[in-house]
Formats: structure tokens, sequence, C-alpha cells
């Protein structure tokens, strides 16, 4: 999968994007992505991306003339592909993160985990032009949740580690990923609960099912204790 991500400040990034699961992902390929700096599709000598809103209030927001050409060169980059890089085929699914947009559930995950070809714009201070929106430039707002955030950097992280768990080969065993909270094999409802060594802690005991030996009885523990 290839994921492009439009930022004002790519180095956020670092260290999420470049440790454990997610770096070996990326060396295995079965990631592959890129960062676009959005200063550098700004206007003027000072590189300007955002201004005052119509109508008043505070704060600013980001230029529908910055923002477009950058998704549209990132299309034609990925679409013609540089050296060394693989060309690719078909439409990118363009994510733009915001608190209006639909709330991101394991469903949601699952579905995008299945595309090709992913473009997250993170937006920042009062957020986007709506035209961006309207103009068709962008197929669908997500949201990580109902509160604010600063821009939209964390959400494209948890995205994108949420994602990369349902590639195949990123966790290693398949079933890692199928039998997790919020899983289709689960019925959407959270994971059973976990025990290993020792047995007992601090006068804590781990449930004697799970030291039977009998998978179906344990399977059937398991199974009642879905919330």
């Amino acid at each position: 999968m290839r994921i492009d991500i439009l930022t004002l400040f790519p180095g956020m990034f670092t260290g999420p994007l470049t440790e454990s699961i997610l770096a070996r992902a990326q060396e295995a390929k079965l990631l592959d992505i890129h960062f676009h700096d959005l200063r550098t599709f700004g206007l003027g000598t000072y590189h300007q991306v955002d201004d005052s809103p119509y109508g008043g209030g505070v704060g600013m927001v980001m230029r529908a003339d910055v923002i477009v050409p950058a998704l549209e060169a990132v299309v034609q980059e990925g679409e013609k592909g540089k050296k060394g890089q693989k060309r690719k085929k078909g439409k990118p699914w363009r994510i733009y993160f915001s608190p209006r947009g639909k709330k991101l559930k394991q469903a949601k995950v699952e579905r995008l985990a299945k595309r090709e070809w992913l473009i997250l714009l993170c937006g920042h201070y009062e957020g986007i032009d709506q035209r961006i929106i309207d103009g068709g430039w962008i197929d669908e707002e997500v949201s990580i949740g109902d509160y604010v955030l600063t821009g939209g950097e964390l959400p494209a992280m948890v995205l994108i580690d949420a994602i990369a768990r349902q590639i195949p080969g990123v966790l290693g065993k398949e079933e890692s990923a199928a039998e997790e909270s919020f899983s289709a094999s689960l019925k959407r409802k959270k994971e059973y609960p976990h025990y290993t060594r020792p047995e007992e802690f601090k006068s804590l005991r781990v449930p004697d099912v799970l030291l039977s030996g009998n998978h179906s009885k344990i399977q059937q523990w398991r199974i009642d204790s879905l919330k």
C-alpha cells in the first residue's frame, strides 16, 4: 500500500512511523509512505498557506489555491512514479481529517486497508477552505473522536497504525489481527482478557479454565468474556 501524507509538519512523524512494526512494514515494502511539506506549495516569498476567514472570526483557514495544487501534484507524482518508485495504477482515495468527518471504527479501517493508495491531508488552524471538499478534491472526511486537536498529524498516525495491522504480513501471524477487539470474528466486541506466567501474582490467579488444556472450554470462556 502507498500512503502519501500532506502536512505542514512532516517532522512530527519521525518516531511513530520509524519504529517497531511500522518501520519493519516499510523495510519489507508492505507500506510505502511519502511525506509532502505543504509549505513547498505556499504562495509568495513567505510560502503562505493560509489566510483570514471571510465573514470574520478568529483563526486562519488553509487556502484552496495551495491545497488543491498540492493534492494534484501528489496524484501526478504517484501516477508517473519517480526513479526507483513503483508507479501506481488507479486513483488514490483522498482523506481529510476533520471533527466533522465520519468516526473511525474498525470496520472502516478494514475497508481502507483494502485500498492500494491513500492520500492523507492534515489540516491545521481552523481547517481548510470548504471549496476543497465541495469541488471533489477530497473523497472522505474522517474523525478519530469527538474532540479537537491542533492538526491532522496525530489522526494520520492513528489511521496508518490501524491500517498497517490489517495488511497481510505486517504482524507476522494473520490471526493476530483477525481476533482483535472490534474485529469481525469477535462480532465487533472488545477482546477477551489475556493472562501469562506466573499462574499466581499477589494472590491473583489465572482462571482455572485457561490451565485446563480443554480447548473447547477455553474457547467458550473467551466467547463468554466478550464485551
